[in-house]
């Protein structure tokens, strides 16, 4: 358990903010998680991300077990790219979902990834071992992962503070009409297909129009 008292400098910080600072070692979106979790104590009460801390206000942060995992062992090949005793960079291919999930419980990534390294970190939860960020199914793309808990944490924070470069090459099928825009539309999950998440904007006619990608821009 990690105890920490809020110094005067830091009064009127949101907690989620002001743990990213004091504890660099965890990715904002994992002590995000783990105060919803409620592994995470203001004064001795469950503590909510967006509480403003205060002068001498104490606060536990407890990182609890990593989950048992919860998929077998599957032969599927794998492209590996890069390997050593820390992580795994791989080609995923078109088509294989990276973890498990509602309708594929079996035959992902993962299911290949505990036959290749059976000792995968077990930050990501019991379903997804080592993995630190992913790609759609139908993508394809190279993906990092973590053999242990302490690349989990650290490759987590590369993504999460945007210091890991990534590159992506779109197909569009058809010509668009213009030869430069910007998407500019919340995600959220797609009112049909709930495994599936959206952006939806309203055209001025009131009629609606569906795209998968917000604030992006092509040239």
């Amino acid at each position: 358990m990690i105890s920490l008292t809020v110094a005067r400098e830091d009064t009127g910080t949101r907690l989620d903010r002001y743990l990213a600072s004091a504890l660099p070692q965890f990715s904002r979106a994992r002590l995000q998680t783990l105060i919803r979790r409620q592994f995470v104590s203001l004064n001795g009460k469950p503590a909510r991300p967006r509480d403003l801390v205060r002068t001498n206000d104490q606060i536990e942060v407890t990182e609890p077990p990593a989950e048992k995992i919860d998929a077998r062992p599957e032969a599927i090949p794998l492209q590996v790219l890069f390997e050593d005793d820390d992580l795994l960079v791989l080609d995923k291919s078109a088509g294989l979902v990276t973890h498990p999930g509602p309708g594929n419980r079996e035959h992902t990534l993962v299911n290949a990834l505990l036959a290749h390294c059976p000792n995968l970190s077990g930050i990501g939860g019991a379903e997804r071992p080592g993995i630190v960020h992913r790609l759609d199914k139908d993508t394809s793309g190279c993906l990092v992962v973590a053999k242990n808990d302490a690349t989990h944490r650290e490759l987590s924070k590369q993504f999460a503070e945007r210091t890991t470069n990534k590159i992506y090459l779109a197909l569009v099928h058809g010509v668009p009409k213009k030869s430069n825009g910007t998407i500019d539309a919340p995600i959220a999950r797609h009112p049909v297909h709930r495994q599936r998440m959206s952006g939806e904007t309203r055209r001025p006619r009131g009629e609606n129009r569906l795209s998968r990608y917000s604030n992006r821009r092509w040239d």
